[in-house]
């Protein structure tokens, strides 16, 4: 009951900054941007894997955030889940138009810069992540990161994603075992033994 209730009192704060915002408040464009947008910036870097895009994802995102605030009706819909949708439609347009033609065109993964041994296989490992989100097709990569990274409900993930509940369940259960067949060959690589969970 207590997710449910800080769930409600977001939705409600945030309906709350837009609608000060759309008054002439530009310090609620401020709090709301803080609230917002280093959630929707996490997002697109999963997703596209590159930080200068995921910038500007997140600033496009916001903008149009900003310009629907005089027309925001908190009934119909959260600001959090709207702007998820917009961040993840950003991101297939520009998935769809930067894709490569050819694996000649695709960029060598970047080796880890050099440190302790801890940080190097840390970084292995988010990279062995982030590579095979990447490799998953578009809509299972949005609905794993929104599910077991961003930690949304189904529901919203269904609403951001313009699906239906057992999709999103169906993208969800595909995208994670896709994952989880992609990494097992690199457990040794990635220092993770078979005790490991």
């Amino acid at each position: 009951m207590k997710d449910t209730n800080d769930h409600t009192q977001a939705r409600d704060a945030d309906a709350a900054l837009l609608a000060r915002y759309a008054a002439g408040e530009v310090a609620a464009a401020r709090i709301l941007s803080a609230r917002l947008a280093p959630r929707a910036y996490a997002h697109a870097y999963r997703v596209l894997g590159d930080a200068a895009e995921a910038e500007d994802v997140t600033q496009d995102a916001m903008v149009r955030l900003w310009k629907q605030a005089p027309h925001w009706d908190a009934g119909r819909a959260q600001a959090a889940t709207w702007l998820y949708r917009v961040v993840a439609n950003l991101c297939v347009d520009r998935l769809r138009r930067n894709r490569p033609d050819t694996l000649d065109e695709m960029d060598a993964p970047a080796d880890p810069a050099p440190g302790i041994e801890m940080r190097l296989q840390d970084n292995a490992r988010h990279d062995a992540l982030q590579a095979a989100l990447l490799r998953l097709p578009e809509r299972q990569r949005q609905a794993v990161i929104l599910r077991h990274i961003e930690g949304l409900a189904n529901h919203e993930i269904a609403e951001i994603l313009d699906a239906g509940i057992e999709a999103v369940e169906s993208l969800t259960a595909r995208g994670k075992k896709a994952l989880a067949a992609d990494l097992a060959a690199q457990r040794d690589a990635l220092g993770y033994d078979d005790d490991t969970t």
